[in-house]
């Protein structure tokens, strides 16, 4: 959201964003996020994934040998938005900005296959360790560690434009 934005020619931009509390209750909500990183040619790579937490961070899995995990591997930079409403009013999200980590401990990849599947899926037992596992098959995690959080939320304008 540029800082330009006005309604009556006061800016807007303070009023919409996000308290730390509100964008850890929006991204613990069940949302789909889109997930850029740098591709070879400089172009940008955005793919939608789902996520979960490691750590206290965000994180997705993904296949070891994915575009994005090689543009990651080459170019740590990371932006990950997470958004939400139908209409301007409504709108809502949070962009995330810093660097990927690729882990591939397998504790650490199952902690993460376990924090998607039940946020996903289903809460997780130790019966659907074996869905988890196979979820995981060649799998890496990429957790991002942030460096810069934008966040807005339109429907602190009360009513929207």
């Amino acid at each position: 959201m540029a800082d330009e934005t006005t309604r009556d020619g006061v800016k807007q931009r303070g009023k919409i964003v996000m308290s730390q509390e509100e964008i850890d209750e929006f991204l613990l909500g069940r949302h789909s996020m889109t997930m850029s990183t740098i591709n070879a040619d400089g172009s940008i790579h955005s793919i939608a994934m789902w996520y979960g937490f490691l750590e206290g961070c965000v994180a997705i899995e993904s296949k070891a040998k994915a575009q994005k995990v090689m543009n990651l591997r080459r170019n740590p930079n990371l932006t990950m938005l997470v958004e939400d409403g139908e209409t301007y009013e409504t709108l809502r999200g949070v962009t995330l900005i810093g660097k990927a980590e690729i882990v591939e401990d397998p504790d650490r990849v199952f902690e993460l296959g376990v924090s998607v599947f039940s946020r996903y899926f289903a809460p997780y037992t130790e019966e659907m360790k074996p869905a988890v596992d196979m979820m995981l098959n060649k799998r890496v995690v990429v957790k991002l560690d942030v460096d810069r959080v934008i966040s807005w939320d339109h429907r602190k304008l009360g009513g929207g434009y």
